[in-house]
């Protein structure tokens, strides 16, 4: 077993930037049970069919949960010291509190607690979305907002940090 710190580590990237690989290899190499939290929801078919590639390029030695929305809940259900966990993906998770019309800074707020306490290695995937040009619509950038206030919470609780870009992660923090 490869010996870990515990605590929380945030994946950053763009969309197909090799970001959820990543994260993948750092739990795997962890040598601990691998856990993960699924928080995409399969609203169409290419969404079923990115879910169905990420399932089968981790394969059978994961233990999967999907929880779309109570991700503080879960994470208290999940982690443990013998467990890696990795959640995958915290923006996919902004967009089912905004869609359900959850008080997002409330869930940040249970997440934040719940990092605090968790025991256990814990791997964060998101996407930055903050990069590009100021959104059109009011929805789009309260997302945006959303997401760039979540990754800042959880980078500073984080004991590392990577911003993968081409498959090339960057160690930020740690």
């Amino acid at each position: 077993m490869t010996s870990v710190s515990p605590g929380a580590v945030l994946v950053l990237g763009g969309a197909r930037s090799g970001k959820s690989s990543f994260a993948e290899g750092l739990v795997r190499s962890s040598g601990l049970a691998m856990h993960y939290i699924a928080t995409g929801r399969a609203w169409d078919d290419e969404m079923r069919t990115r879910i169905d590639q990420h399932r089968a390029r981790r394969g059978p030695d994961w233990v999967s949960h999907e929880e779309p929305l109570e991700l503080a809940e879960t994470i208290a259900t999940v982690a443990a010291p013998d467990r890696a966990v990795l959640v995958d993906c915290l923006t996919l998770w902004v967009t089912n509190l905004m869609l359900d019309n959850r008080d997002v800074s409330a869930a940040f707020a249970g997440l934040a607690s719940q990092l605090q306490q968790a025991p256990g290695r814990i791997v964060f995937v998101s996407n930055e979305v903050g990069l590009g040009i100021v959104p059109e619509n009011r929805m789009a950038r309260e997302f945006r907002d959303h997401a760039g206030l979540l990754h800042q919470m959880v980078a500073s609780m984080a004991t590392e940090v990577y911003f993968v870009a081409a498959g090339l992660p960057l160690k930020m923090k740690g």
